[in-house]
């Protein structure tokens, strides 16, 4: 029995999914989504925030704020929520309602950015607005995901850990990119471990992490229009860009076999397929991919057939085999 007194002392550490029957190929998922912030973020969250504390930045007058595309600002909510602290959470317009909502049911306030900056997209202009709002009152504590290090060193101290621990012969490791906390922080750990681990960072086809060039992006979660300070290439052995309709595609099929996942996984799983046909065609891999969040939050957008025909077009619910990406 588990008895908690704060939402960030509970974390489900080592669930995992194994997909073989629905994709016809061998994945296991780590499942970050049983939480009570619903998403891998939480981790970063407390991290960052107990970093803050300890310093002595973070104070009963502090007002955190924080740019988020959802699941980071549905942590801190709640944390600042247990705490008694102020959360200004600026997001945009891709930011699903059932994640504002959230948010604003335990106090956050949510500021929603409409105009994208013309070369840095949405996240220029939320960063911006960050910028703008510190500098307008000293109580403003920017925590700032994208380059503090405890986005990444939570998930070498816990995440990386678990799969470690659980799949002692694991091959290939599949990891989104975002702010690239997650990505870091299981990339070092493995890199640092000595076992002869293939991180591979999975990014969305617009995103700018990895070089590639900028383009339009709906799903909120993986991808960035603005390079994130976290990212260190050196410790990743591979990237796979995938088109946004793939990933929906791979949301589709999971949900099919009973398993609602947020679209960050569905991103991550079309790129692991993908990678594992082109590199382990044999399919004797052990291969790991993390799943941030579940699907709850998505069911008016990637779940919702005419808005996925209105955004990707009408042949884009036309499934390919399973186990195919």
């Amino acid at each position: 029995m588990s008895v908690i007194s704060a939402p960030q002392d509970f974390l489900l550490d080592d669930l995992y999914l194994d997909l073989r029957s629905v994709l016809g190929r061998s994945l296991y998922l780590k499942c970050e989504g049983f939480n009570f912030a619903g998403s891998v973020k939480l981790k970063a969250a407390a991290a960052m925030v107990a970093d803050a504390e300890r310093r002595g930045v973070l104070t009963p007058d502090s007002v955190i704020v924080e740019s988020s595309s959802g699941n980071l600002g549905v942590a801190l909510s709640m944390i600042a929520a247990n705490k008694g602290y102020r959360f200004l959470c600026v997001t945009d317009t891709r930011c699903n309602l059932a994640t504002r909502r959230l948010m604003e049911a335990v106090g956050a306030e949510v500021h929603i950015v409409t105009e994208p900056d013309p070369e840095e997209g949405f996240l220029g202009a939320r960063l911006d607005y960050v910028r703008k709002v510190c500098a307008s009152d000293e109580r403003y504590l920017w925590l700032n995901q994208y380059a503090n290090p405890y986005s990444w060193i939570a998930h070498h101290r816990t995440t990386a850990p678990s799969i470690a621990e659980h799949f002692p012969e694991l091959d290939v490791l599949f990891v989104g990119a975002g702010t690239t906390g997650t990505l870091m922080g299981c990339a070092r750990y493995f890199k640092e471990s000595g076992r002869p681990v293939t991180v591979v960072a999975v990014d969305s086809v617009g995103s700018v992490n990895f070089g590639g060039p900028p383009g339009p992006r709906m799903i909120p979660g993986l991808g960035s229009g603005v390079r994130s300070q976290l990212l260190d290439p050196s410790f990743v052995d591979d990237v796979v860009h995938v088109p946004e309709v793939e990933s929906v595609r791979a949301l589709h099929r999971l949900a099919a076999g009973g398993f609602l996942l947020g679209g960050s996984t569905g991103t991550v799983v079309a790129g692991a397929l993908s990678w594992l046909a082109a590199n382990r065609p044999d399919g004797t891999a052990t291969a790991v991919g993390i799943s941030p969040d579940l699907g709850e939050r998505y069911l008016d957008s990637v779940y919702q057939s005419n808005w996925v025909r209105d955004i990707y077009g009408a042949h884009a619910l036309d499934l390919d085999p399973v186990g195919s990406a």
